[in-house]
């Protein structure tokens, strides 16, 4: 990667020694050992302080540091019947909100960038759309529940970068944040260009400093049930019997682990890499998770990038057996998730490759998995 020649290196998720003083049977190695790189997916829509950026995507131009804000006004977008909806609800709690440029519109969210005063801020709102939908009611819980995080970030703050809290309405489903100079660390799910290892390392740092915090707080609920998930992909057919039982065999062993503070969609997208550091956005899945939950979705991610990887299953196991059993329990399910997520019918030929990728990385996580297993 960048010229440098990665080395084969032992695989870091390798079961520990059997008693008998021989080599127990290793776990898959989670790398791809023909360092395949992924096809990109389609761009992401811009994200709450997540300024356009030209030049190659999730890169920034060539001598060039992150961009201030150049916000077009643009009078068309501001005056749609939803984005006038949620500006009506956005002035109830910020008078002096002046919009200026609509980032996204659609979908889940309707992002606002604009000014109070001279600040440039982001405004975020559930879409008028998505409250009249179908998993309406999961999504006001959701935001309810990053309102309620970045309230609890003002009281204890944490030791990670996040932008910080202007004012939030928790009944209209509005947040209006700090908007963060700045440059996603990808633009695309399964991004082809990975961040620089430079950037990797700052990524991981961050993560790995949130996941080891302790927060003097009872916001933070288990955001995933981890038998019902199993449960659910096996119903699917994304586990077989076999895996169903090694994924409850390993999490029985992982009964008494502390669990993490997790981020919960660490996807690059959601990570913001600004001139302090990386910034981590969108915390509507923050929670305490089996330890390793953010990592196992940061390699996911990357299978373009066979470096990455091997630094991500080596902080994995960095905390012993019980830490790399429940980051490959994680992982597992995490892989799982992409699938179903991906995994549509009518899906083009980019995507289809990137599918089967999908298939070839939880066909190695089952196999370590089941080395694992084999070690108890």
């Amino acid at each position: 990667m960048d010229g440098a020649t990665v080395r084969p290196a032992r695989s870091p998720l390798r079961p520990p020694t059997a008693g008998s003083g021989r080599p127990a049977p290793r776990a898959a190695e989670l790398r791809d050992p023909r360092g395949r790189t992924t096809l990109v997916t389609r761009p992401l829509a811009e994200q709450a302080g997540r300024p356009g950026q030209p030049g190659q995507p999730g890169r920034p131009a060539a001598g060039r540091a992150p961009e201030a804000f150049v916000d077009r006004v643009d009078p068309a977008a501001l005056q749609t019947p939803a984005v006038r909806a949620v500006l009506a609800n956005v002035a109830r709690i910020c008078p002096a909100f002046l919009p200026r440029q609509v980032l996204r519109e659609g979908g889940r969210h309707i992002l606002i960038a604009g000014t109070i005063g001279r600040a440039p801020v982001v405004a975020k709102c559930l879409s008028p759309a998505a409250l009249r939908g179908e998993r309406a009611e999961q999504l006001v819980e959701r935001f309810h529940h990053e309102v309620a995080v970045y309230r609890a970030f003002v009281r204890h703050r944490p030791p990670v970068r996040l932008p910080r809290l202007v004012a939030a309405d928790h009944d209209r489903c509005v947040l209006v944040l700090e908007r963060v100079p700045g440059r996603p660390a990808a633009r695309e799910r399964h991004p082809v260009n990975a961040p620089t290892p430079g950037e990797v390392r700052a990524v991981l740092g961050s993560v790995r400093t949130l996941n080891l915090w302790r927060p003097p707080t009872d916001v933070f609920g288990k955001p995933m049930d981890y038998q019902t998930e199993i449960a659910r992909f096996h119903s699917l057919g994304l586990l077989t019997d076999r895996d169903a039982g090694d994924l409850r065999g390993l999490l029985h062993g992982l009964s008494s682990v502390p669990w993490q503070l997790n981020h919960g969609d660490a996807l690059l997208g959601n990570i913001l890499l600004a001139p302090s550091g990386p910034v981590l956005l969108d915390w509507e899945q923050a929670g305490w998770y089996l330890p390793g939950y953010d990592l196992a979705v940061l390699w996911s991610v990357l299978s373009g990038d066979t470096a990455a990887r091997r630094q991500i299953s080596q902080l994995a196991q960095s905390g012993g057996t019980l830490a790399r059993d429940a980051f490959l329990v994680n992982l597992v399910l995490v892989l799982m998730r992409e699938l179903r997520l991906h995994d549509v019918p009518g899906a083009g030929e980019e995507q289809r490759i990137m599918i089967r990728r999908l298939y070839d990385d939880a066909a190695l996580a089952r196999r370590a998995v089941r080395a694992a297993v084999g070690t108890r």
